[in-house]
C-alpha cells in the first residue's frame, strides 16, 4: 500500500505497521493513515495504538511522543509481530533466546515419550 507516494506499510489482517525513518516520518505517516481511514469509514483506536523506534542507539525516540489531532499513541520497546518479537534496539539476539527457550521446553516436555520402550518396539525411526 502506497502512502505519501511511497511503500510504508505492513499490513496483515487488523494489524498495521507503519515504517519511517524518523518519529517524523512515522508522525506523518500516522497523520495520513488517519486521514484515509476516516474517508473510507474507518477509525484509528489510539487506545490500541503504539509506536516504536528500531535503533542500535539507546537514546533513540526515547523523548518522542506522537500526538495526532486529540490522540497520543504510547512508545514500546519491543512488541510481538507474526510470531515475532521486535525490539526497538534492532536486536535479533532476544529473537533466538526466545525461540531456543521454546524448542527446548518443548523437547522436554516430550523426552518421556520419545525415549519411551513402548514407542521403540512398534516403530523404528533413523534420526
Amino acid at each position: 500500500m502506497k502512502l505519501n507516494g511511497t511503500h510504508q506499510l505492513l499490513v496483515y489482517a487488523d494489524d498495521v505497521n507503519i515504517l519511517g525513518g524518523s518519529v517524523h516520518t512515522v508522525k506523518k505517516n500516522a497523520e495520513a493513515l488517519i486521514v484515509a481511514s476516516k474517508e473510507v469509514g474507518l477509525e484509528v483506536n489510539a487506545d490500541k495504538t503504539k509506536y516504536m523506534v528500531m535503533s542500535r542507539d539507546q537514546n533513540a525516540g526515547q523523548s518522542h511522543s506522537i500526538k495526532t489531532d486529540d490522540r497520543s499513541f504510547e512508545s514500546v520497546e519491543e512488541f510481538k509481530y507474526l510470531g515475532t518479537t521486535l525490539t526497538n534496539k534492532n536486536s535479533v539476539q532476544d529473537e533466538i533466546k526466545s525461540r531456543l527457550k521454546s524448542g527446548n521446553a518443548c523437547y522436554h516436555s516430550m523426552q518421556n515419550l520419545l525415549s519411551s520402550s513402548l514407542l521403540s518396539r512398534n516403530l523404528k525411526i533413523k534420526i
